[in-house]
């Protein structure tokens, strides 16, 4: 369901994309859809399919390379709005932070506002009983103000005592109002000091109401941020989604184009495509392309010699020479003189791949053993055989010894069951001789194979190649 999902859209932006690297809407419909494509093949036939291929390989590459800007791009505004919301959240905890010790300093200055009006009260109690006892120290100076002196002389006091009662009173007044008025200055102080306090207990109330407006408006754009980051990892992922989606078509494409190389009628590949099919083949089997094109150099030229025999009677094993028409007795290994039956496996094969078996061709035998080995990799049809449904299962699809890709992924697999991946000399050997690996004169064969892989190693590196190398290695354009 996903996966149509992506195709539709996909079909959809290709709708509006007009003629954009030269393919027409149909042909970019093709590249995408496996269905179409196989309709395409089967009606149009393989020279037409080779070419939409290889136009589907350089769009879907052109794709590829698109989907990785937009990736990018997104990928660059995800750490945008990611630093944004992180610059927020450091935002909100400083503004926290500022908050709490406002709070705190709000909750002092309550505390000193409360202590001072205190101190104000005491005062004011403080002043209140120094103004009564001034008032009643003034009284009593006002009635001694108002004696006359015969009310003295009647009183029968010294008119110098009540000089000294009288000055003694006005005294004692003047001290009283002298403490009266230092106490008002200090309650006078306490009162500015107690509108200081009440005053920087707003401000701050006020800073605390501004920090708690910048909170709120620093959540809601985080929450802003938030949004708009969920919607472009959404975006990211479809992006990632049709990249995947790309990159799973442009590999079936290039199977496809792979597989269409090394057919028995098609020409010898050249050295580019043999090199493209054999670091396909190391991803999935760790046999490094030198040595892997060593082997099909040394047994079939990179395939350009794949087989210069017919075989003519399955029940002998018996052939003949393409060129000449020679009888050949020992074409392909048959009972009682051989374990194997390879005539009996190559009409399997050739049946499963609707190939005439009797105009195929395969390898003439040496002077000595068989021959009828098939295809750039040259396996005989037993050993083929035998390994069929396992390259059957890595493909997806019934393999052929003749086609490229199918006989380097099988040769690569053999390879790597006799530990080609850690003796490459050895496995060579084996490959050659079976058991007998270890025969001396089997030697030149590990010899040869290990030249070539110096030699095609430079190459594949460097592009050059010496004079001793352009011996072994045949580099076709």
């Amino acid at each position: 369901m996903k996966k149509a999902f992506l195709i539709l859209l996909l079909l959809i932006l290709l709708a509006f994309s007009g003629r954009v690297f030269g393919l027409t809407q149909y042909e970019k419909e093709l590249c995408i859809s496996a269905t179409k494509l196989d309709d395409y093949h089967q009606r149009e036939g393989d020279e037409a399919y080779q070419e939409v291929l290889e136009k589907c390989e350089d769009y879907l590459g052109e794709l590829q390379d698109q989907w990785e800007g937009e990736i990018e791009r997104t990928e660059e505004e995800k750490r945008n709005l990611a630093n944004q919301i992180a610059t927020l959240e450091n935002r909100m905890t400083q503004l926290d932070q500022q908050i709490q010790q406002s709070e705190v300093r709000i909750r002092q200055l309550g505390l000193q506002i409360e202590d001072t009006q205190e101190s104000i009260r005491r005062m004011n109690s403080r002043i209140d009983t120094h103004q009564d006892q001034l008032g009643e120290i003034l009284k009593t100076v006002n009635r001694e103000d108002r004696k006359s002196t015969l009310e003295i002389l009647i009183a029968d006091q010294e008119l110098s005592a009540f000089f000294s009662n009288l000055t003694a009173l006005e005294q004692l007044s003047s001290e009283s109002q002298n403490i009266l008025n230092e106490i008002k200055s200090i309650r006078n102080s306490l009162e500015t000091e107690e509108e200081r306090l009440a005053r920087e207990r707003e401000e701050t109330e006020r800073t605390v109401r501004q920090q708690a407006l910048q909170k709120q408006e620093s959540q809601a754009a985080k929450q802003e941020h938030e949004y708009l980051y969920g919607l472009t990892e959404e975006e990211y992922q479809r992006q990632m989604e049709q990249k995947e989606f790309i990159e799973e078509r442009a590999q079936e494409i290039m199977n496809r184009r792979l597989a269409l190389v090394g057919l028995p009628e098609a020409e010898v590949p050249s050295f580019g495509e043999a090199l493209e099919v054999a670091r396909w083949v190391q991803e999935r089997t760790g046999i490094r392309p030198a040595f892997l094109l060593a082997i099909i150099t040394q047994e079939s030229a990179l395939g350009r010699n794949v087989g210069e025999c017919f075989l003519t009677d399955p029940e002998t094993g018996a052939g003949v020479r393409i060129a000449s028409g020679a009888h050949v007795s020992n074409l392909m290994a048959t009972p009682p003189r051989s374990s194997r039956n390879d005539p009996e496996k190559f009409l399997k094969i050739t049946d499963i791949l609707n190939l005439d078996p009797y105009s195929t061709p395969v390898s003439c035998p040496f002077q000595i053993g068989y021959g009828g080995a098939m295809g750039p990799a040259q396996f005989i049809p037993t050993t083929w055989w035998n390994q069929r449904e396992d390259i059957k299962a890595r493909l997806g699809r019934e393999p052929s010894p003749w086609k490229l890709q199918d006989s380097f992924l099988a040769s690569a697999t053999y390879l790597s069951n006799l530990g080609g991946n850690h003796n490459e000399r050895t496995a060579a050997l084996r490959y050659y001789a079976g058991s007998n690996w270890n025969d001396p004169r089997h030697a030149f064969y590990g010899n040869q194979v290990v030249r070539r892989i110096e030699c095609l190693q430079t190459f594949i590196d460097h592009e050059t190649m010496t004079p001793e190398c352009s011996s072994l290695v045949f580099i076709p354009e």
